[in-house]
Order: structure tokens, then sequence, then C-alpha cells
């Protein structure tokens, strides 16, 4: 995670211009910089914060976002705001939980049809089910799901603090939902017994051992980062698995590897090149179809009308709040 330091507008996106021509044509960055800037005066005058999560466009992530991470850094961000108003760039699930935390601010989001595949894979009425037929065994529940699913778990976790939230348990069968290949993952490097459920990110999904046997094969040397939602025949074959912020600074610390597969939504490659200027980030490169649809020009429209606010049901927020805290003190 990274904060933006308090600069003009135009300062904004003058930085904001030398990152873009890392990756995009002069023609193109000019389209853009009189969208970032309006944005930004706008942001100031209704004293609002936007969170970016790793996987946004590169002019949304580097342009108008307040504080930038994955979405463990971007809950404790929106823990502690004092703005009136949440802007969540980021898709739905990830806004749902900034409200849970802040349920007197405004929070919006510039795309409510943003969803997510992994999400939309489990229902809260599957959580009780799990629950009848493990009795006794809490629930851990990836912060990719909705309000109502995490109102129905014992506390929440993210791919960076998944292991930890495990081992913090006492209990030695947990029910792990709802990343099939994450918690298959996690149960690799734990001892207790991780009960999954049977969904997945329709990108991560994608990545195959083959992918990575011909990348090395072709480019000998190469560094391979995987996220943990890719499968385990993927992440055997990693040089480090982790969630976006543990692979950015993986990446930071690793200043000799030029050269990178990285195994996880592509826009996030494209960002660290925006910000280092010095990288090759080769394919197969998947795009989150639902991150994709938070553009710049909607961002625009959401905060001068304010609109696109998320609601949560009281009851629904008060028993996931119990289940994020968790998360927030455990990890």
């Amino acid at each position: 995670m990274f904060t933006i330091p308090d600069i003009s507008p135009r300062e904004r996106a003058e930085e904001t211009a030398s990152k873009l021509r890392h990756i995009y044509p002069e023609s193109e960055i000019q389209t853009y910089l009189p969208l970032i800037e309006e944005i930004n005066q706008l942001k100031k005058a209704k004293n609002t914060l936007i969170l970016g999560h790793n996987y946004m466009r590169p002019e949304v992530l580097h342009g108008i976002s307040d504080v930038v991470g994955d979405s463990y850094a971007l809950a404790k961000a929106a823990s502690k705001a004092n703005q009136d108003i949440i802007l969540f760039n980021g898709v739905y699930f990830m806004t749902e939980s900034a409200k849970i935390l802040n349920p007197q601010k405004k929070v919006l989001i510039a795309d409510p049809s943003a969803g997510c595949s992994l999400a939309d894979g489990i229902t809260p009425e599957d959580v009780r089910r799990l629950k009848q037929e493990h009795p006794g065994a809490p629930v851990v529940t990836y912060i990719n799901s909705s309000a109502a699913v995490k109102a129905e778990s014992d506390v929440v976790c993210t791919s960076s603090n998944a292991l930890k939230i495990v081992s913090a348990l006492s209990e030695e069968k947990i029910i792990f939902i709802p990343d099939r290949f994450l918690a298959a993952n996690i149960a690799m490097i734990t001892s207790k017994t991780i009960i999954p459920f049977q969904a997945d990110c329709e990108v991560h999904r994608q990545f195959t051992a083959e992918n990575v046997d011909q990348a090395r094969s072709r480019f000998p040397g190469l560094a391979v980062l995987a996220h943990p939602e890719c499968s385990t025949e993927v992440t055997v074959k990693a040089d480090f698995t982790g969630s976006t912020s543990a692979m950015i600074e993986w990446i930071e610390n690793h200043p000799e590897e030029k050269r990178m597969l990285l195994l996880t939504e592509c826009s996030m490659g494209i960002n660290i090149l925006a910000q280092t200027g010095d990288r090759e980030f080769l394919g197969p490169c998947q795009l989150c179809p639902y991150m994709q649809k938070i553009t710049l020009e909607k961002i625009r429209d959401t905060l001068f009308f304010e609109r696109n606010e998320v609601f949560v049901d009281e009851e629904i927020r008060v028993k996931a709040l119990r289940s994020l805290n968790r998360m927030l003190e455990l990890a």
C-alpha cells in the first residue's frame, strides 16, 4: 500500500503523465490529463478519499487514487478514513467492506455492475449448510465475498493474511471459503484441516502450469510470481506466491530481476511498469472484466453527482463488521 502525497491537482496530473509515458502514447495521455485534474479538484472540494485497488487501470491508479493497495490494505485505510465521502475504485464487494467499516459515511462506486465471479460464487445459504455439515469448525471467509456471506462468517481474511488468520485460530478444522485455490494453497502450508468451497476467480483459474513451463523454456532465469488464487499446480512452480501487495514488495526488493512472469490480473504488471519503467512483464495477460469497468469518466460523473451510493442492510452490516474486525485484530 502507498499513500499519495498531498499536492495540487495540476502537479498530480504532471506527475501522472510522467508515469503513463512508460506505457501509453502521448496522444492518449493528453486525453486523460484534463479528467485527472478535474477529478482531483472535485475530490478536494467534496472532501473525498479515493481508494484504488492494484488491478485498476493505470490512469485511475496513478492519476486519482489517494491510497493504493490490495483488499486488506484498502480495508485498513477505509477503517481510518476521516473524509466525508469514500469513493472506492475496485469491485462491489470492496465498497461493501468500506461501508461496513464506515456506516455514517457516503461510500460510492463508479460502476455498481463491477462485480466479482468469486464473490458471486457463494451464497449465505451455502455458508449455513457448511456450518451444519461441520459443526464447531470456524468459518474463515476470503474478503472477496459479499457482505451477506461475511455476516455468516467468524473471521474474514485476505490473500496476504490468510495463513496468519488460520494459524491464529485454536481449532484444527477450518471451513475456508469461497476460493478453492486459495484454500488449497493454504492447506499445503498448514497442518490444519481445511474444508474448501468450490468457487474461484475467473481470471486466476486461466493460468496453468504449462504457461510457467513454456515461459521458463523460452526465457531461462525468468522470475515467476503467482497470486494464491492460482491453482496449486501453478503456485508450486512459482518463485514467489503472494498477494498483490506482497508481489509488489518482492519486486521492489529484487531490483536485479528485470524480466518476470506475473500470474495475476494483467493491469498490475502495467501499473508496476508505469511506476518503475525498467521491468518487463511477460504474458499470458488476463484482464478482469469487472475491474476494467472503472474508468475516469465514470469516476468523474459519480463524484460530481454523488451517485451510485452503496448501502448495506444494518443487521447484515453489524454481523459482517464482527468478522472484519476480528481480521483486523488477528492480522
